[in-house]
């Protein structure tokens, strides 16, 4: 499936992200979600790095064990997907941070390719 472009609207939606970053979640390699700006958590963490206020989304990596995602880095974007800071998995947990991106839409191709057996 990692030919099947995952998102249609990514590139318009995100001018500002990084090829190697498009790249990466269009092949399902790395994840994007949306970042839940009213959680007790997130305005802890902006207490602590506060370049976080600039943050509506964040990519990570659906691959990585639970177990080893204090070795993993989190990307956080603006609202045009501008990397606003890197946040290594040891200084924060992604979990109850995190919400779907309502204003990505995936392709046709993509939920086509979910549908089939593998």
């Amino acid at each position: 499936m990692n030919k099947v472009q995952k998102y249609e609207n990514i590139e318009t939606e995100l001018p500002k992200l990084q090829k190697v970053l498009l790249d990466a979640i269009q092949s399902d390699f790395l994840e994007i979600k949306g970042v839940n700006k009213e959680c007790e958590k997130y305005l802890k963490a902006c207490d602590e790095i506060p370049e976080l206020q600039n943050a509506h989304f964040v990519v990570y990596s659906k691959y990585i064990k639970k177990s080893d995602h204090r070795y993993e880095k989190f990307i956080f974007l603006d609202k045009e997907g501008h990397e606003v800071c890197v946040v290594n998995g040891q200084e924060m947990a992604l979990y109850g941070l995190l919400e779907p991106c309502m204003s990505l839409s995936l392709s046709k191709e993509y939920e086509a390719a979910l549908s089939r057996p593998e």
